[in-house]
């Protein structure tokens, strides 16, 4: 049987929620990698639900099984720009 109640995702820290703008193909002059399967539309980008980081977006890159933080954005347009990087 399955529970749809208190499991969570394996990202501690970030929750998977509707894309709240709309999702741009291209900002700060540079192209943006988009996700279908991310909930924010861009590959990397998360939905923080974690106390000090409600509300913004995070960026992780993951080389080699490891986990990098980029920083914490205001929108996912940002946070996607700084992936992008």
């Amino acid at each position: 049987t399955s529970s749809s109640g208190g499991g969570g995702s394996s990202s501690e820290g970030v929750a998977e929620e509707a894309p709240a703008e709309a999702v741009a193909e291209e900002a700060g002059g540079m192209r943006l990698h988009l996700s279908s399967s991310s909930a924010t539309g861009y590959k990397g980008v998360y939905k923080g639900d974690a106390t000090g980081y409600k509300g913004r977006f995070l960026v992780k890159h993951y080389v080699d099984g490891r986990c990098d933080c980029l920083g914490a954005f205001d929108s996912a347009v940002e946070a996607a720009v700084a992936y992008a990087r």
